[in-house]
């Protein structure tokens, strides 16, 4: 430290030197010192330091002085407090001097003292105590002074002060208000927080410039706002936005600039707040949006149509340099105008309809804005109203007119304005029509169909134009490909020789092959996909009037430039494999066109499957070819290629290993006679290690070819018996996992293989190889699942057999049999339920008693079994079982829950012809006992009732609907769970119905039975889920009742002791469950019909209930942050403290495993949602996150944990990229 000091020491006595050069030589020295981290100085040398360097801030050299006010920065860091109030109250006093120049740079040492001041988060009161005394000067400063430029440059560091640092806000409030009382109006944002100020002159004394710069204060303050407030009180809009509204009436650009930035921010920061305003906001910014005083449009309107192309754009680009003026500002109010209605457009949702009444003409009509930047606003705003309506339902039309059909009401308009702009000399104005009609495409796909004569020259322009930049030929061909996907290829096809089409057809195509030739890879990539699109649009063969139009003219041009990048080794990955695509797709439509080319080429692909880079691309292009309906002559590489694709299967890249199935699949279906059973032997050595349950869609592909191979190639099959495939299929048939798509698969290749009538595995084989572990008393099954797969094997066998009737008796005897074992029992019964499904068993007549007598057995298993069994069968034969079963639940009360199930499954799964006849019957027993104490009866009653309903709508609604009169709350529960079970995600005749009587079913919401109202939540949470256009209506009445839900009521707590120990039993958890099950799915299916305020007050809440609603609400938290992102950010601070208290949490050293895991769970999903948070936009300048951060990143544990789940969430990211 004393060599430190020395050296100081000397560097001071050199800054007093009267030679400049050494004071600038010594100041730079000093700063690099202080720049130092090891850098300690004592009392004594801060003093010097600081008096040294506020003196030379007065030095006559401004070199010395530009280097004394940087050295201000580090020297903040390394002094005590009481020395950075001293700097600061000189440069306050300097801010006063009589001289400009040292007002200037005193006033640039200020901003640099702010900037170097640590965050109030990091438990320092520097910050604090430093803007309190700037505050009070500059305040005091601003109110005295009558130089406009001192009081310009003070609210200019006041300003600086808010955007950076929190703290001073709640310095504002005390240090603005007082001195300026006279003439500043104070708003108070939230008296239950920090307190914001936003100061604006009311005075007519106040001169316009002074206005500029308060009102870009206030801009500042609105960006900060989130950071502040915990609860809004929205009475701060209405004193705000009307005398912002003034302010814009005031003739200055400038200051109608920093009004509409200042509207921007409002709308974006407090949404909700600044709604009653948006009509207003709105009206402003259309009025702006046009306010170009210094030229005359109409001048240019008239000129348009006495223009051709050419002279258009050298005249427009002349009226661009005479109508440029240094002094003109309109533009930027045009601009800010434009950025404002994006906000709005951006955050209002649910005011599509009307976007598209006001806002949308307006924006159209000024894509002719003859400013390009604000040019490019305006289409950006446009663009965001597109993007708007995408996602968008028809249920989102506030009117009879939706959104989407209002985009197509207005395409000619967008076309009209669009046409002159895409032959522009800017690039940018090019690339936004491009991008305009990219997204318009993709919001109404077929948009454009009556006017691709007309957009189709513009497109060309950009291609052939040379000045033309690299990305703005990539954005002309991206459009261009959007533009032919998404339309029918008969708009691009001529419909007389006559017609234009021809024309733009043929011209499209030599650009595109340019493109092709570019030798920028980026061009030559986007052209090669735009090719392969054409060659679909030239002839395509899914449609019958594929021939009808001549392709012959551009086969020759498309195959030359393609094949010339296919064979190029060297070249980029990128352009290698679109080469490969799109060759592949030539060769899929056009063929047969090919002629001596066609060898060739397919060599060429074989050199290229033969490439490890290469190979996915080329299997998936061989997969193309081999589907195509030219059926095009593979033979000359077949030999070869097959060998290559069955080596792919061993290879460890799961993507290769599908396609390469896909393809094998393909070519067994259409090219059987040229493919060898050395071949397929070949195959088939490959598949055992593809058949297991750690990959179930890898699986399905292989049993999918070994079911083509059964039906085309039935003798190759042979050999399988005795192989590991058999074996391991069999394996796959006992997992618990085969479910699904797979199961499906799996039920035709058995059909399939015991159709060829292979020896050794013929029925009887089949039929021992699956049940054969079962009958093995020692290989019981372990899971349920494995019985179910089996009985459908079996089932399927035996549809594909019907001769096998004796199979029948032997399961009625393996059930009868008193030495069977449960396990044996259990599949005999399913698969008797699997067969009699399809088959009329009423020739078996024991079969009704054996599986009566089933339901008396001691395992719940063979239970369930016979009960699916017994429903099952029926359906084979309605008239037989079906009153014997409404018998037997009317005689047997004991069994009357299983025979309920039965009855469940025959309502199912039976026909709705074969069931009409039964309805009234079925309908009075199912009412009988929908009162039944029993929750598990009432449930299994409930779904009866509702499917039964579906069968006869218009008679069976009404009367459910009645039964919500019921005194008994059991019976009104059933009648509510059974609506649940008539709301399906398809349409339904139902639907109609439902939807009007809905409303009745949900008043239960208010019924005084806990049951009730809870099945309630459940019944909303599947019409949210399945089909929210039934409750969309209805929120404003239903929201109140289910956010009362989500309240945690003392009165249903109580105290269990068991034994010594005395347990709490909260009676309301499950129905606080429910009801935030209905807010997470509420987020998905009705957003814009949420107050998002109100719904992240029980957000709250539900952060600081019980482990299950934790849960729920991280889960939440993270959906609103990529959904609302602003309102989360107002609630930040509220929110974070939550997820603090369970990250912080610990668990009592003597409590159980499952107490560490449960708290371990916790922990990790509050860790996933404080992830999402900091996804949004300046999350991080919040300063309760900044300071959970340091506390994560200062815990080993929870870093750990962070880490983990930034680094999962990354991957995912990568692996959806990856998967698109």
């Amino acid at each position: 430290m004393a060599s430190a000091s020395y050296h100081i020491s000397n560097l001071l006595e050199k800054m007093t030197s009267s030679d400049k050069d050494f004071r600038f030589m010594a100041t730079n020295d000093l700063m690099s010192e202080l720049q130092k981290d090891s850098i300690k100085l004592d009392d004594d040398s801060e003093r010097k330091v600081v008096k040294m360097i506020l003196k030379l801030l007065e030095d006559k050299n401004g070199e010395v002085q530009n280097l004394a006010v940087k050295c201000l920065g580090p020297l903040v860091s390394k002094v005590k407090e009481y020395q950075v109030e001293t700097i600061v109250d000189t440069l306050c006093t300097n801010m006063l001097a009589d001289k400009e120049q040292l007002r200037d740079i005193s006033s640039i040492g200020l901003k640099t003292v702010i900037g170097e001041l640590p965050p109030a988060s990091s438990g320092s009161a520097l910050a604090a105590s430093v803007c309190k005394k700037i505050t009070g000067r500059l305040t005091s400063a601003i109110a005295k002074q009558e130089d406009v430029s001192v009081q310009l440059e003070a609210l200019d560091i006041m300003a600086d002060m808010l955007c950076r640092l929190v703290c001073v806000l709640h310095c504002l409030t005390v240090g603005v208000c007082s001195p300026l009382s006279d003439c500043w109006c104070v708003c108070v944002c939230s008296p239950l927080s920090d307190c914001w100020c936003v100061c604006s002159p009311l005075s007519d004394c106040w001169s316009e410039p002074r206005l500029v710069c308060v009102l870009h204060c206030l801009t500042a303050g609105v960006c900060v706002l989130h950071c502040l407030t915990a609860g809004l009180d929205p009475s701060w809009c209405v004193c705000i936005i009307p005398l912002v509204v003034k302010f814009c009436n005031i003739d200055d650009d400038e200051l109608r600039e920093y009004c509409i930035q200042a509207f921007e921010s409002f709308v974006r920061r407090c949404p909700k707040e600044v709604y009653p305003h948006v009509g207003t906001v709105i009206s402003i910014c259309l009025k702006y949006l046009t306010y170009d005083p210094n030229y005359n449009y109409d001048d240019e309107d008239e000129d348009e149509n006495a223009m051709d192309a050419d002279g258009a754009d050298e005249d427009y680009q002349g009226s661009d340099d005479e109508y440029s003026d240094d002094d003109d500002m309109s533009w930027k109010v045009r601009r800010a105008a434009a950025k404002c209605l994006d906000a709005v457009v951006s955050t209002r949702h649910e005011m599509l309809p009307e976007f598209y009444r006001t806002v949308s003409p307006a924006l159209i009509a000024r894509f002719k804005e003859r400013e390009e930047n604000v040019k490019a606003d305006v289409f950006h705003a446009y663009l965001s109203l597109l993007k708007q309506t995408r996602p968008a339902q028809s249920w989102l039309g506030m009117s009879d007119i939706s959104p989407s059909l209002r985009v197509l009401l207005q395409v000619p308009m967008i076309v009209k304005a669009l046409h002159k702009q895409m032959k522009e000399k800017s690039v940018k104005t090019r690339q936004c029509c491009f991008n305009m009609l990219t997204e318009l495409v993709n919001v109404l796909p077929g948009a454009l169909t009556q006017h691709i004569p007309v957009l189709v020259p513009g497109i060309i322009f950009s291609l052939n134009d040379k000045s033309s930049s690299s990305n703005l030929k990539i954005d002309a061909l991206s459009c261009l490909y959007v533009v032919l996907c998404n339309h029918q290829p008969q708009v691009f096809h001529p419909h007389n020789s006559h017609s234009p089409t021809m024309f733009y057809l043929s011209a499209l195509v030599p650009p595109v092959v340019a493109c092709v030739g570019d030798p920028f890879y980026k061009i030559t990539s986007e052209a090669l996909l735009v090719s392969q699109q054409l060659v679909k649009v030239i002839r395509p063969l899914d449609q019958p009037e594929r021939d009808t139009f001549d392709a012959s003219p551009y086969i020759t041009d498309l195959f030359t430039c393609t094949i010339k990048r296919l064979k190029a080794a060297d070249i980029d990955q990128e352009v290698k494999e679109r080469a490969i695509s799109c060759m592949g797709q030539i060769i899929c439509n056009l063929g047969d066109s090919l002629g001596d080319d066609l060898p060739g080429t397919l060599h060429i692909f074989l050199e290229r499957l033969k490439n490890e880079i290469t190979r996915l691309t080329t299997v998936k292009a061989l997969t193309l070819i081999a589907g195509s309906t030219l059926k095009i002559d593979l033979r000359p590489i077949l030999d070869e290629a097959v060998p290559i694709l069955a080596s792919f299967l061993r290879k460890n890249q799961r993507a290769l290993k599908l396609s390469t199935l896909a393809a094998l699949d393909i070519l067994v279906k259409n090219y059987s006679d040229s493919v060898t059973p050395a071949m397929i032997d070949a195959v088939l050595a490959e598949l055992p290690p593809l058949i297991s349950e750690s990959d179930m869609h890898v699986s399905q592909m292989v049993i999918s070819f070994l079911t083509t191979l059964a039906r085309v190639h039935p003798l190759s099959l042979a050999k399988i018996g005795g192989s590991s495939i058999l074996s391991e299929l069999i394996s796959l048939v006992r997992s618990p996992l085969l479910q699904g798509g797979a199961l499906s698969a799996m039920l035709e290749f058995f059909q399939a293989l015991v159709g060829t009538g292979t020896s050794s595995l013929g029925y009887m084989d089949l039929l021992r190889m699956l049940t054969g572990p079962v009958y093995a008393q020692s290989a019981a099954l372990t899971h349920k699942q494995s019985y179910y797969s089996i009985a459908k094997c079996v089932a399927a066998l035996t549809r594909a057999c019907p001769d096998v009737g004796s199979l029948f008796c032997q399961f009625i005897q393996d059930v009868k049999n008193s030495r069977s074992t449960d396990s044996i029992r259990l599949l005999a019964l399913l698969s008797l339920g699997e067969v009699g499904h399809h088959v009329d068993l009423s020739g078996q007549p024991e079969l009704k008693t054996v599986i009566l007598d089933a339901f008396s057995s001691s395992s719940e298993e063979v239970k369930s079994a016979a009960s699916y069994a017994l429903g099952s069968i029926a359906v084979g034969n309605l008239p037989e079982y079906l009153p014997f079963v409404l018998g037997e639940i009317s005689g047997q009360p004991k069994r009357q829950y299983l025979l309920l199930h039965s009855l469940k499954e025959i309502i199912s799964s039976a026909s709705v012809t074969g069931l009409k006849l039964y309805v009234e019957g079925v309908w009075t027993l199912l009412l009988k006992h929908c009162e039944c104490a029993e929750e598990g009866t009432r449930n299994v009653v409930a779904e009866c009732l509702g499917k039964l309903t579906l069968i006869d709508p218009e008679t069976l609604l009404p009367r459910l609907k009645g039964y919500l009169l019921s005194g008994s709350s059991y019976a009104r529960s059933s009648v509510v769970t059974a609506v649940k079970f008539t709301i399906s995600d398809h349409p339904q005749t139902i639907d109609p119905l439902l939807k009007n009587c809905i409303g009745d079913f949900l008043k239960t919401l208010e019924d005084p039975d806990l049951n009730v109202r809870r099945v309630a939540l459940v019944t909303f949470n599947s019409a949210a889920h399945n089909k929210p256009s039934l409750i969309r209506d209805l929120l404003d009445t239903v929201l109140p009742h289910l956010y009362n839900e989500t309240k945690v009521r003392k009165e249903l707590i109580r105290e269990v002791e068991m034994g010594p120990f005395k347990h709490t039993v909260d009676d309301g958890l499950d129905i606080r469950k429910a009801a935030f099950e209905c807010m997470y799915t509420l987020l998905d299916s009705c957003l814009d019909r949420l107050d998002i305020f109100e719904f992240l007050n029980h957000v709250e809440d539900g952060l600081k209930d019980h482990y299950d609603i934790k849960m729920l609400t991280f889960l939440m938290l993270a959906r609103l942050s990529t959904l609302c992102p602003s309102a989360v950010l107002q609630r930040l601070d509220r929110l974070v403290e939550p997820l603090r208290a369970t990250c912080t949490t610990k668990v009592k050293a003597n409590s159980v495993k499952q107490e560490f895991e449960k708290q371990d769970e916790l922990k990790r999903s509050a860790m996933r949602a404080v992830v999402a948070l900091l996804t949004i936009p300046e999350a991080e300048k919040s300063p309760l996150m900044s300071e959970f951060q340091s506390q994560i990143s200062s815990n080993p544990e929870l870093a750990a944990i962070f880490e983990n789940i930034q680094r999962d969430s990354s991957s995912a990211n990568m692996e959806s990229m990856d998967t698109s």
